[in-house]
């Protein structure tokens, strides 16, 4: 095996835990809707998830780490996703928060602030921000 490969299939790996991350806030309420499923069908796309791939992380995502990623640029990607999933059930209640808080702090977020950054990020994404505004208020709000 090169050492291509080796990162190839760290790469995948990440991409696929992060997929599972997001399936998991999307099967919280036991139940994935078609705007959900649009959704995760984009995002598996935008991941480079296979068919075989998703059915069996549709299957088994709880079996998927949530692997921080190395920038704080990274995180508040995949945190924008969460937030764009979430925000999908148009009725964010406590308990969805809560698993997002959860998945927020296993991206590498503090416990001390991440209320705080899940409700803003939540903010931003109901109100239509692109990924670009996003990153940009987010950062800003640690000014």
């Amino acid at each position: 095996m090169s050492f291509s490969d080796l990162f190839d299939s760290g790469f995948k790996k990440r991409n696929e835990d992060h997929f599972a991350s997001i399936v998991r806030v999307a099967m919280d309420d036991g139940i994935i809707s078609d705007e959900e499923k649009a959704f995760l069908d984009r995002l598996a796309r935008n991941l480079d998830i296979s068919e075989g791939e998703y059915k069996i992380i549709l299957k088994d995502y709880q079996s998927h780490p949530i692997n921080p990623p190395t920038s704080y640029d990274k995180r508040l990607e995949r945190l924008f996703d969460l937030a764009r999933m979430v925000s999908v059930d148009y009725i964010i209640g406590n308990h969805e928060e809560v698993v997002m808080c959860k998945i927020a702090i296993g991206l590498g977020f503090t416990s001390e602030n991440v209320k705080y950054i899940v409700d803003k990020a939540l903010t931003l994404v109901s109100n239509g921000v692109d990924i670009d505004t996003f990153t940009e208020e987010m950062k800003n709000m640690n000014r």
